[in-house]
Order: structure tokens, then C-alpha cells, then sequence
């Protein structure tokens, strides 16, 4: 799960700030990475493409130069084609109407390319504000010239470089600045255990709802890689995902692109407009399904309660004020029989409204899945992880084909990671540690738990580890976020008691009366 590089991350990281710097007061400090991250995306191309170049003058022509004949002759001959004007040492050679040359070179890769269409369409380098550049010239001169300083062909990096820039320009920049960037960026550790946990398997179709910039979708692929290596006789997985802002769309294709997958990525409200559909107009399902959504987003009743694919009758309507389940359902609506799912959710989404008097739709919604043997394992994650909050997640594992019917697992590893500044993080030990629990389905003291379902019952379908796995005989403490929420969801319920009263009272001729 360790990819070698001969850039480490020092490095890189100091090569980004390094970049920043350069922009830095004409733009947001959020905005940075919009910037940054195509130029790294050309130059990761550029290079690539002359890595080509060099291997076809080794192995089939006699030097770079006729190779470079051959290839403008025929553009089948590389994985992809580079035209002269976007590649990096023209590029790098431009003193004058940066802005609007480096527009032009994206385009002109997106011609050429098919599968980079949608990508660059919205990028303007040459953008104006006031009559003005965004970015001047002088800038781009000197971001250019700071990302030309290191190599990023095929031995120069690990292929997920665009990912490893992506997460420190979150990390560095949108945190603190009221951005809200978690839900964007899963950390790469929680998407290895995640891809782990799905066990995928040649020829699956793997579906994110809400795939941000491609990470775990990604890592699933990886991880069919390390479980069946690279045989050409091994049918690859295909992955599918839908995502609702446009940078992060773009980001999850160029993802895709430059590790060489077929992917379907497509932008859109999944909640609202699932773009995955069967000619019929049913939605379509898929053999595994992994997502980090928005955590307690808040949709309108109406969204569920008309839904035209059914996807929230499971359980019933989840509450306005927290989606949780609500993405629990939609993905799986869209897991086809067999299928497993693993999602990253709040820590209440296990655990909130268990032990009220009165129903909690939450709870509700929870105990049908319980009750139909679908939840396979709950995984209690490190606090501090996530770069929108402090909160620990948990991920949900659930599988309609159970290799352990009538149990469920929890994994309390709220202490498995290594304190970092500014984000705790898991080692690779902890993630294989998990895993392993997972895999070989036993109990570890202090660890994890092996419960039958008539237990969860009896504990009213609260699923939270930490219930089942105490450390160190410590009382846990629900962080306030839960409770928040919790009391949120109280008084959604409170409202709809009181309009529901209230009708009645009109009906014996007392409308009014309950508010006075």
C-alpha cells in the first residue's frame, strides 16, 4: 500500500509550497490548488509522453528523433498524444501571454485526447477580474519555472502524484480557511482499509456516489493489483462514479487518466439525479459500492418521500437533518444481489436515537438493516483524521452475502494511528492489523467483538464499537457533533408530532390551539 517514489514527500511537499508562494495574495488561498493542479497534470503528461517517446527510440527506432516522426504520423503508436504546443519544454519556454497560450495548450490536449473531455473546458488561465489577469504573467512565468524544477515521468514519481499534491494543498490551504474540504478528500489511509474491505475481485463494477477526486475508486483498483498482480489475463475491475462540483469532477478524471483506467465519471446531484440509470430508467447496480459522503447533510423530506427509483422505502424515510442513511440507502439500492458496500460515515450514524423513548427514524432505518442480517462489520476510526473535523468516523461494511450469517464485528481501532500535526494518521500496520480482524473474522481483546444480531437488538440497534470494545475500561464520550445532530433529528420529530396534533385539533373545531 506503499507506493515507492524517488520524490518523497518532503520534497514534494516544499516543491507545492514552493508554488503557492508564487500565487499566493492573487488568489484565495482555497483556490491555489485550481491553479496548480492542471499545470502538475500537464507536466505528469508531458513527461510521461516523452517517457514514451524515449522507449519506442529504444525498442523500435533508431533515435528520439525519428520516434517523434513516427508518433506525429501515427498517434496509436502512445498511450496518449501530446501535441508540440503543450508540451512542457514549450511551455516552459513562453515569456509572453502565458495566461492565454497555457488555455490553448489544455485544449488542444483535450482534442486530442477523448477521454480528457469535460476536463479542461472551465479552466481559464488567461481568467479576468476588473480588467485584469487573476494571474499576471510574471506569476505564471515563475509558477511555471518553480514546477519545471523536478521530473514527473514514469520513474520519477509514484502514479498517484496528483493525488499526493491534491491532499497537501487541502491540507495546507483550505483547512482554517472556513472551507469545508473533508468532504472532498478521504484520507489515503481510510481508502486503502476501505478498498481492503471490499475485497475486489477481477471483473467487478465498482460505484462511488459521491467520488470527490477518484481516491477510492482508485484504491480498489490498486488493490485488485495486489491481490491477482498484473497478468493481462486477469479482467480488470471497472469503476463508476458521480460527483457534484466540477473541480473535483475533473480531478477524479484526471485521476483516472493518469493511472491508465477506464472510468465513467460523471457530474451531478446523485441524491437528487443519479446519473446511473438502465434503459428502462431503473437505477443501476453494481457488484461493489464505496462512498465518503457529505456527513449529516440535510436534504428536504420531499426528495425522499418522491423519490422515483424507490431507493428510501428500505428502512423508511431517513430525517431532513441528517442524509447518513439516507446515502445508505441509495447505495444500496445500487448493490446488486451478492454485492458488499463500505461506507465512511459520522460515528451517530451507528449509534443515534438508540435508547429514546419514541421512534427516531434513524434508529428506525437502522434496525431493518440489522434485522434483515445486512450489516456486516462497524470500524471505530482515530479521531483528528478527517480535514474537516476533529470527529472520528466509522466505516459500515454491509454485505448482502454474509459469510457470517447472524454475527456482526466490531473493530474498535479509535487508538490505532500515530499523532500528527495537523492530522493524526494510521500507519500501514494498523491498516493490515484491521484488516486481518476483518479477514479472519476473529475477537481481540481491547480490539474488537463478534456479536450475534439479537445482541445489537437488545442494545436497540446501537452499533457503536466502543459500546461492544472499551479501552483500557475507559468511559467513551459521544463528541458533540452526535449529540448536535441527535437533538436536531429530536426536534424534527417534535415539529412533525405537533403539525400532526394540531390537525387533529382542527379537526374538533380547536385549530390554533396548540400554539397559543
Amino acid at each position: 500500500m506503499t507506493e515507492n517514489t524517488n520524490m518523497d514527500l518532503s520534497t514534494l511537499e516544499n516543491w507545492l509550497w514552493e508554488a503557492a508562494c508564487v500565487i499566493r495574495g492573487a488568489v484565495d488561498a482555497p483556490k491555489y490548488k485550481d491553479y496548480i493542479l492542471p499545470l502538475i497534470f500537464l507536466k505528469r503528461l508531458s513527461d510521461v509522453f516523452e517517457d514514451e517517446i524515449a522507449r519506442l527510440a529504444e525498442e523500435i527506432f533508431d533515435s528520439i528523433e525519428e520516434a517523434l516522426k513516427q508518433v506525429e504520423e501515427d498517434h496509436a503508436l502512445v498511450r496518449f498524444y501530446i501535441p508540440p504546443q503543450a508540451r512542457w519544454d514549450a511551455i516552459s519556454r513562453q515569456t509572453t501571454n502565458i495566461g492565454e497560450y497555457l488555455t490553448s495548450a489544455v485544449r488542444a490536449v483535450a482534442r486530442e485526447n477523448p477521454k480528457l473531455h469535460g476536463i479542461f473546458e472551465n479552466i481559464d488561465f488567461n481568467a479576468q477580474m476588473a480588467g485584469q489577469p487573476v494571474i499576471d504573467n510574471d506569476r505564471l512565468y515563475n509558477l511555471i519555472q518553480v514546477l519545471s524544477r523536478h521530473r514527473l515521468g514514469l520513474k520519477d514519481v509514484e502514479v498517484d502524484i496528483l493525488g499526493r499534491a491534491y491532499e497537501y494543498l487541502l491540507r495546507k490551504f483550505a483547512e482554517g480557511q472556513g472551507q469545508s474540504a473533508g468532504e472532498f478528500y478521504t484520507p489515503r489511509e481510510v481508502t486503502w482499509l476501505m478498498a481492503y474491505l471490499l475485497e475486489p475481485r477481477p471483473g467487478d463494477e465498482i460505484y462511488d456516489p459521491a467520488c470527490g477526486s477518484g481516491g477510492l475508486l482508485i484504491k480498489s483498483v490498486l488493490a485488485l493489483k495486489e491481490t491477482y498482480g498484473d497478468d493481462p489475463r486477469i479482467a480488470p475491475v471497472k469503476i463508476y462514479g458521480q460527483e457534484i462540483l466540477y473541480t473535483t469532477f475533473a480531478m477524479a478524471k484526471m485521476n483516472a487518466f493518469i493511472h491508465d483506467l477506464e472510468a465513467d465519471i460523471r457530474l451531478g446531484d446523485t441524491m437528487a439525479r443519479p446519473a446511473f440509470t438502465n434503459p428502462d430508467g431503473s437505477l443501476r447496480t453494481f457488484d461493489k459500492v464505496t462512498a465518503n459522503p457529505m456527513w449529516n447533510q440535510k436534504f428536504p423530506l420531499p426528495l425522499y418521500e418522491e423519490d422515483p427509483f424507490d431507493r428510501f422505502k428500505f428502512g423508511g424515510i431517513p430525517p431532513a437533518s441528517s442524509a447518513d442513511w439516507g446515502w445508505i440507502q441509495h447505495m444500496f439500492a445500487s448493490l446488486k444481489e451478492g454485492g458488499k458496500m463500505a461506507v465512511v460515515l459520522d460515528t451517530g450514524s451507528v449509534s443515534r436515537g438508540s435508547g429514546n423513548q419514541g421512534s427516531n427514524r434513524e434508529r428506525d432505518i437502522r434496525k431493518v438493516f440489522v434485522e434483515n442480517d445486512l450489516v456486516e462489520c462497524v470500524i471505530l476510526l482515530p479521531e483528528n483524521m478527517f480535514y474537516n473535523t476533529t470527529a472520528p468516523g466509522i466505516i459500515m461494511v454491509i454485505n448482502k452475502a454474509k459469510k457470517h450469517p447472524a454475527e456482526i464485528l466490531l473493530i474498535n481501532a479509535s487508538k490505532l494511528f500515530t499523532k500528527g500535526r495537523p492530522k493524526n494518521y494510521m500507519e500501514d500496520e494498523h491498516i493490515k492489523q484491521v484488516y486481518s480482524i476483518y479477514r479472519e473474522w476473529r475477537e481481540e481483546e481491547g480490539l474488537s467483538k463478534i456479536i450475534p444480531v439479537e445482541e445489537a437488538a437488545r442494545n436497540d440497534y446501537n452499533l457503536s464499537p466502543s459500546r461492544y470494545v472499551s479501552i483500557n475500561g475507559k468511559e467513551e464520550y459521544r463528541p458533540i457533533e452526535e449529540i448536535l445532530v441527535e437533538l436536531a433529528e429530536v426536534e424534527e420529530e417534535r415539529q412533525a408530532v405537533d403539525k400532526e396534533l394540531n390537525d387533529i385539533l382542527g379537526k374538533l373545531g380547536f385549530g390554533g390551539w396548540l400554539n397559543g
